[in-house]
This record gives structure tokens, C-alpha cells and sequence, in this order.
């Protein structure tokens, strides 16, 4: 594992949290980067399902790109080892930037729901009521309490004011059995789907 070094310009800053469904999404990723020895197998992760209602909210929501400390923005599996050392887990990887993964399963997992008018990246210059801005505080397998851990902070903000209308941080910790890439990415993938779960109603239910 390549160990990443806390910088000392950012103290107290904490890093940030989902993995692949072992099955259907996992295999045949890991398939891909499994051969020619020594390539990094590549993971992705899930949005949640349709789960389509009836009567959905008359608004349209900006999901920005997540933010985080440098470590974050790499497409590199992260372990935060005892006494809070960082290192990246060899042998895996995920499918894009993190941020970018993350932002996407957002939009995916709030289309999802069939509830907002509209749900669009910036770069999509659509309008809309409010923008979902977030940062990745955690996004790593705990080597010493043998968990996936997903913590991001996430703020509703009215567009043409930018007004906070609302603020939470989504926390998720899941048991990974050991610190391999599978283990790593099934475990984070799962603690993401809560955070996704949790970020979908708060949305939906926010004023």
C-alpha cells in the first residue's frame, strides 16, 4: 500500500465514505481489471433502485460535484489505519474520481424516486430551485474498528439567494470482514447506500 502522509497544513480535517453489489456489478468489473497480473481491479458504485411515487415535488435540484481533501478526489480505494494514518489499498480502484461517482449515484438515486421535476449537474445549465452541494469528511475502510465508514455533510442552498435552507452530515459504518479490494469496496459500496437513502428522503422532505 502506498502510505499517504496527513498534511500538516489541514489539521482536525477529517476525510470521507459505498462498494459494489457483489453479483451482478461486481464481477464483471472486476473482470476487467483482474487480468494481466498485477492490474487493479476496478469497482463501481450503486444508486439505489426506482422506487417511483406518485405526486412528486414541483422543483428541480443542481447536484455539484462533491468536495474533499486530496486524497478523495483520486480514484484510489483510501484505508485509514490505527492512530489515523492514511494509506491506498493496493489492488483496487474505483471506476472514476470518487467525487465524480459520488455526484452521479446522487442524481442517478434522486431521479430515481420519480419525486423532483429536474435533476441536473451544473455544467448542465438547467434551471432550478435549489443546488445540493456536499463534502466527502469520510470515504475509507477503518483498518483498526474493521469497518467501511461513508461521512459526508451535504447543504440545500436556494438558488438566486443562496439562501441554506437546510444542512445534515449522512454518516454510514458497515463490518468488512477484512481490508482486501472486494471486502473494501462491497463494505463502502453498502455504507453509501444508506447515505444515498438518507440524502433522498432529506431532499425530498426539506423546506
Amino acid at each position: 500500500m502506498t502510505r499517504l502522509p496527513l498534511s500538516p497544513a489541514l489539521p482536525g480535517r477529517h476525510l470521507s465514505g459505498r462498494i459494489l453489489r457483489a453479483g451482478a456489478l461486481l464481477a464483471p468489473l472486476a473482470l476487467l481489471g483482474g487480468c494481466g497480473g498485477g492490474t487493479p481491479l476496478t469497482f463501481d458504485l450503486a444508486a439505489l433502485p426506482g422506487q417511483a411515487r406518485a405526486g412528486g415535488a414541483a422543483r428541480s435540484i443542481v447536484v455539484s460535484e462533491p468536495v474533499g481533501l486530496q486524497p478523495m478526489e483520486a480514484d484510489r480505494i483510501i484505508v485509514r489505519e490505527p492512530g489515523g494514518s492514511l494509506s491506498f489499498l493496493g489492488g483496487g480502484q474505483w471506476a472514476d474520481r470518487l467525487p465524480r461517482l459520488i455526484q452521479t449515484r446522487v442524481i442517478q438515486s434522486l431521479e430515481n424516486t420519480g419525486r423532483l421535476r429536474s435533476v441536473s449537474r451544473p455544467s448542465d445549465k438547467v434551471p432550478s430551485d435549489y443546488q445540493l452541494v456536499s463534502e466527502i469528511r469520510e470515504f475509507d475502510v477503518n483498518s483498526g474498528t474493521g469497518e467501511a465508514v461513508v461521512d459526508l455533510s451535504a447543504k440545500l442552498i436556494a438558488e438566486g439567494t443562496g439562501r441554506v435552507v437546510n444542512a445534515r452530515v449522512f454518516t454510514a459504518r458497515v463490518p468488512v470482514k477484512k481490508v482486501d479490494p472486494q471486502s473494501a469496496a462491497a463494505g463502502l459500496d453498502a455504507a453509501l447506500g444508506q447515505v444515498l437513502a438518507d440524502i433522498v428522503r432529506w431532499v425530498n422532505t426539506a423546506r
